[in-house]
């Protein structure tokens, strides 16, 4: 493979797995806002950002962590045939199939692009009793979004590399 594949495989990848690492612990920032949830709820006044903060969070927990967990090959798959198949086999499959992941999250991004600069634009709100501005939680879905796409194509060319015999 070019020198410059290898150079963009490598540092998406990197780039990915720090992302995802940190992602990571947004699991903890979620619980710790529904614990306080909770707790409001029971011994103060019950706290009206706390379910939407709590899913703003989920959001960015699962779309920066998905090229991570696309690096990793933690996605799921049907392995009712899959898991027979050789290596080589499985690359040829997966080198044809990411082309529909590219293309979905192309359009996926694309939208996502649309909906953050009219959120920018306008200062689009959320319309519950909390209100809080929809852009930054946008952005970071684009951000994601893009990540993935990244790493897909990465993927593509780990696969590519794999059906000449060869390891990226």
């Amino acid at each position: 493979m070019p020198r410059a594949i290898r150079a963009y495989v490598r540092y998406v990848e990197a780039f990915n797995r720090g992302i995802g690492r940190i992602a990571m612990y947004l699991v903890l920032v979620m619980m710790g806002i529904l614990l306080w949830s909770s707790f409001s709820k029971t011994f103060l006044l019950p706290s009206l950002w706390t379910l939407e903060m709590a899913q703003f969070t989920l959001t960015a927990y699962y779309l920066l962590g998905g090229a991570y967990s696309l690096q990793l090959g933690s996605n799921v798959r049907m392995d009712l045939i899959y898991g027979s198949w050789t290596p080589r086999q499985k690359a040829w499959v997966d080198a044809f199939s990411v082309f529909a992941l590219i293309f979905y999250l192309g359009v996926l991004l694309y939208g996502g692009f649309e909906s953050t600069s009219y959120a920018l634009q306008y200062g689009e709100r959320s319309y519950s009793a909390w209100r809080p501005y929809m852009a930054p939680i946008k952005i970071i879905m684009c951000f994601g979004i893009l990540l993935m796409l990244l790493q897909a194509i990465a993927e593509f060319f780990k696969d590519v590399a794999r059906i000449r015999g060869a390891e990226l």
